[in-house]
């Protein structure tokens, strides 16, 4: 009996977008049960059941700031990041410094105030000496994320809180009276990274639930004493007056949960994770060579679970149609620029020539992902590559010219 190539064998699915979404916990999900149904009491009514499900939401406070080095008081919880960081940049009326390949959220944030944006080298990283050039007397507020979720940089923030910390210093010995903070969206580095506070030197954290395997539309923001936050959302004043709202307590108890699975994994799934995006980059470029590979060389400035690849003039919208139909899910940038189909404000911040920039695939990898999941996702991207290949009349050698030649003029 003649044994079927395993090229041709059908991929039996791979879901390779965890920057996008992370399926929810079980242990997660359990510890969210009971305030789903029994314990569905309103925090701040007066009544000793209500107190209880209150104390409860305070112990998830409470176990959030000891898992970043913080005190409660200082955690407000959030429905999710972009909530978080606009609640950040609220904070401030003045001129505000970002770089170029922050979230969305981060730049329309930075879009209402006078700001300075910051250029990023082609691997995307932040130059710290470039963020202190760019403050000025009148910046109020510096925002680096820690880790990018595209291209998977992740940035020197400790070493821009020294150009803040400075610049802070000038101030009070100069008798100038405008604060400055730094402020940091850690949403796509905590399942991986520490995101201690101190560690780090920021006045302001942004953590986002779902990106940590717990609920959607849950987050929280971490600010240091001198940073007075205005309310975003008015009403019955919870959340210390900063947001007002009937408390999601399944929610903030999964985000508490999540978090403090989360670093009790990091260690070892971050080596995991960075063991299977070697084994997925290594077998993309054995059948595919002239795949282009971005993002830091540097293994300690890459997010472990995520690859940027690109294929010269090879639309990724249609890549992304032909591995669905094998049940393979990818990205092709954040999930808020690939939704409309369009190059992302991240490829073009980093100077990526467009031919790469419309055939790049961003594949993130999770808890779930195994290797026999990884191999699936290979031969399935090479069918779907060599597909539009066939269909362009392209072939390897035409490939690599193509690539070899972007690659050179990429500055």
């Amino acid at each position: 009996m003649t044994q079927v190539p395993a090229e041709r064998v059908p991929a039996r699915g791979a879901y390779l977008d965890y920057a996008a979404a992370t399926p929810l916990d079980p242990e997660v999900l359990e510890a969210m049960g009971p305030y789903l149904t029994g314990r569905f009491y309103n925090p701040s009514a007066p009544y000793e059941l209500a107190r209880g499900v209150r104390d409860d939401v305070e112990r998830a406070r409470a176990t959030v700031a000891r898992l970043i080095g913080a005190r409660p008081d200082n955690l407000v919880f959030t429905a999710g990041a972009t909530e978080a960081n606009n609640l950040a940049f609220a904070a401030v009326e003045g001129h505000v410094v970002v770089d170029a390949i922050e979230h969305e959220s981060v730049l329309a944030c930075a879009g209402t105030h006078a700001r300075r944006t910051v250029r990023v080298g082609r691997d995307g990283l932040v130059d710290p000496s470039a963020v202190a050039r760019a403050i000025r007397p009148d910046t109020e507020l510096v925002s680096i994320e820690l880790a990018n979720g595209e291209i998977g940089c992740v940035q020197p923030v400790r070493e821009i809180s020294r150009a803040v910390a400075e610049e802070r210093a000038r101030r009070l010995e100069a008798g100038e009276r405008t604060p400055i903070y730094l402020h940091t969206d850690a949403s796509q580095a905590a399942g991986c990274l520490s995101v201690n506070v101190s560690s780090l030197g920021v006045d302001l954290l942004t953590l986002s639930a779902a990106k940590i395997y717990g609920p959607k539309q849950v987050g929280a923001l971490w600010a240091a004493d001198d940073v007075r936050l205005r309310p975003l959302v008015y009403g019955g004043g919870q959340e210390g007056g900063v947001r007002s709202g009937t408390e999601n307590v399944a929610g903030v108890v999964g985000l508490a949960r999540a978090m403090e699975l989360a670093c009790e994994r990091r260690a070892r799934e971050a080596r995991r994770l960075a063991a299977l995006r070697e084994r997925l980059r290594a077998g993309l470029l054995e059948r595919l060579p002239w795949t282009v590979v971005s993002g830091p060389r540097n293994a300690r400035r890459r997010l472990p679970g995520l690859l940027h690849v690109a294929f010269a003039g090879i639309e990724a919208r249609r890549l992304v149609i032909a591995l669905e139909r094998e049940g393979v899910s990818v990205g092709t940038g954040s999930a808020c620029a690939a939704s409309r189909m369009r190059v992302s404000h991240v490829l073009e911040a980093i100077g990526m020539p467009r031919p790469l920039a419309e055939g790049s695939l961003r594949l993130t990898l999770g808890l779930p992902t195994t290797e026999d999941e990884v191999d699936r996702a290979v031969l399935a991207i090479e069918r779907a590559v060599r597909s539009e290949m066939a269909r362009l009349g392209l072939d390897d050698a035409v490939q690599a010219a193509r690539a070899a030649e972007l690659v050179a003029g990429w500055r």
